[in-house]
Parts: C-alpha cells; structure tokens; sequence
C-alpha cells in the first residue's frame, strides 16, 4: 500500500505509491477495491464533461484556485480546500468533483516533484486551458507537449498568463 491521502465517503481513495520511475504515481482505489492509476485522458475528459455543465470559467478558475496553492507537498488544508470547492456543485456531482480535483492535485503535486523540472504543475494547467477556452480536444491536448521542448511549453505558457 502507498501513502493514503484522501479516502472519500463511498470508501474509494487517492494514494501515491511507486511507478514506473518514482514514488509519486497516483492511484485511485475505488469502492469495490479495484486499484489502477487515473490515466490524463480520462480526467481530462471529465473537467471538460464538467465545464459542459458548469461553464468553463467556473471549471477552470475552480482549478486555478487548486493550482495556485500546489507545491511540492500534499497539505490538509488543500485538501479541505478541494471538499469545499466539490461542496459548491449539485449534490448528484459533489463526491464526483472532490475525487475529480483531488486528482488533480495530486498529479500536479507529482509534475512539481519530477525530477529537474522546468515545467511543474503547467503542463497541467496548459491541457486545462487548451481544453476548456480552445476547445483542443483531450486526446490532443494530453499529448501535444510530449515531444516539444520545454522552452516552447513555457512560452505558451507565459503567453496565456502563467
């Protein structure tokens, strides 16, 4: 077992444990016991489905505010910050958010802890933006940086404000 880091109210929980190069892969275990990493694509395409309901500018800044207060370490205080922000959609989407975001944080946590990283949590950040306010689809937008130079990630970073 990894290092637990939120366990949520069906039972399914979000730890770290070792991957393929580091400790610091993220697995969510769900509510049957099935445990396996949550893979971009897929919660990508969730904060997109959840922009679709919600708006991309609450979405987005709802992420934002995770995003500006990710370091390298895990802190309670952000994960309550996360149950709270889940606490601002419908009831049916409220447990779905938490894990959604929770998620999110914790992939960002790992992109801070990789090793000599220029980037971080942006790359993170740039997929949401492409996806939400320039429509990229996921599958694009979760691979379209893996061969580019840093550089390059950057400066379409700093283009977009972060």
């Amino acid at each position: 077992m990894g290092r637990l880091v939120k366990e949520f109210s069906d039972g399914a929980f979000l730890e770290f444990d070792r991957g393929g190069f580091d400790n610091w892969c993220v697995y969510m275990t769900n509510s049957e016991g099935v445990r396996k990493p949550p893979f971009d694509r897929d919660y990508f395409a969730e904060l997109k489905d959840l922009a679709n309901k919600y708006g991309a500018d609450k979405v987005y800044a709802d992420f934002v505010s995770i995003f500006d207060v990710t370091t390298r370490n895990i802190e309670a205080s952000v994960l309550e910050q996360i149950t709270n922000i889940a606490q601002s959609y419908e009831a049916i989407d409220t447990l779905a958010v938490d894990k959604l975001y929770t998620t999110f944080y914790m992939a960002m946590t790992a992109e801070e802890n990789y090793p000599n990283t220029k980037l971080g949590r942006r790359i993170k950040r740039l997929a949401a933006y492409e996806i939400l306010y320039n429509n990229r689809p996921v599958a694009d937008a979760v691979v379209f940086m893996k061969k580019m130079p840093w550089r390059e990630i950057d400066a379409l970073c700093r283009e977009r404000g972060f």
